[in-house]
């Protein structure tokens, strides 16, 4: 239980600790430094996304043969119409753009920025609830080192993500423990996802691999729609690109050696 409670917890813990970098950081990141990290964070996803998620959901499904590719394809492709639907029905505002996106809505800027974070949050919260329901379920290709290695993956590549939502609105006038707070906000959504995936698949254990596969296709539209835009703004620069494989070899080897 005490491996449950730090899987569900480590990726908040991630945020919260990159929020708290506006009590002792001035000013707001340079736009270097942001796409920097945001390579960083696609790269963990992708890797998370293949290893984490994606084998084991063909690995879970061996048994059906050669058509083992089946419930990865439609998780896959399930996650992404999701995170379609989100990206099309609520309002939010992504860093560097003046145009939000979603039906038009009275929110202010600032909470479209926390709103545009917590909607890539929410298949992170949900990859490491259906890697856990996974383990509990005693999926011997689903380890707990496993499950724990996909948490700190995606409480590093959250670290970034505090900073970034928090240090802006600082730089814009609010004070420090409000900006804060609207960057523990953003990772809020993950616990809650990572215990509510985790409810839905020990329910529906069959569908294991669909979910798996599910949070993949969730993450990967992330990456595509969001992040590598983000790090690709700007005068060109292969920074984005180095962290990216940074970020990948890390995760990759995290996997590996804890899985």
């Amino acid at each position: 239980m005490t491996e449950i409670i730090q899987g569900i917890l480590l990726p908040f813990c991630g945020t919260a600790l990159g929020a708290a970098c506006v009590f002792v950081m001035r000013g707001e990141l340079p736009s270097g430094i942001r796409r920097a990290l945001t390579g960083f964070a696609a790269g963990v996803m992708v890797a998370a996304s293949i290893w984490s998620l994606l084998i084991p959901a063909m690995d879970h499904a061996q048994s059906m043969g050669v058509w083992a590719f089946v419930p990865a394809v439609v998780g896959f492709w399930l996650g992404i119409l999701f995170l379609l639907f989100l990206d099309r029905t609520i309002p939010h505002l992504h860093q560097d753009s003046s145009q939000p996106e979603g039906p038009p809505s009275p929110l202010g800027k600032t909470t479209m920025l926390v709103l545009a974070v917590t909607l890539h949050n929410i298949p992170e919260g949900m990859a490491v609830g259906v890697v856990l329901a996974g383990f509990l379920a005693g999926e011997g290709n689903i380890t707990v080192a496993g499950a724990l290695a996909l948490s700190l993956g995606i409480a590093i590549q959250n670290f970034p993500e505090g900073a970034i939502i928090s240090m802006p609105l600082r730089s814009e006038g609010m004070n420090k423990r409000s900006a804060f707070l609207y960057g523990v906000l953003s990772g809020v959504v993950e616990p809650l996802a990572a215990l509510l995936t985790l409810w839905a698949a020990g329910l529906v254990l069959p569908v294991l691999p669909y979910l798996l596969s599910f949070a993949a296709g969730a993450m990967i539209y992330v990456v595509v729609e969001e992040l590598i835009p983000e790090m690709s703004t700007g005068t060109h620069s292969n920074t984005g690109t180095l962290l990216f494989a940074a970020g990948f070899t890390i995760m990759l080897a995290l996997d590996v050696a804890l899985g």
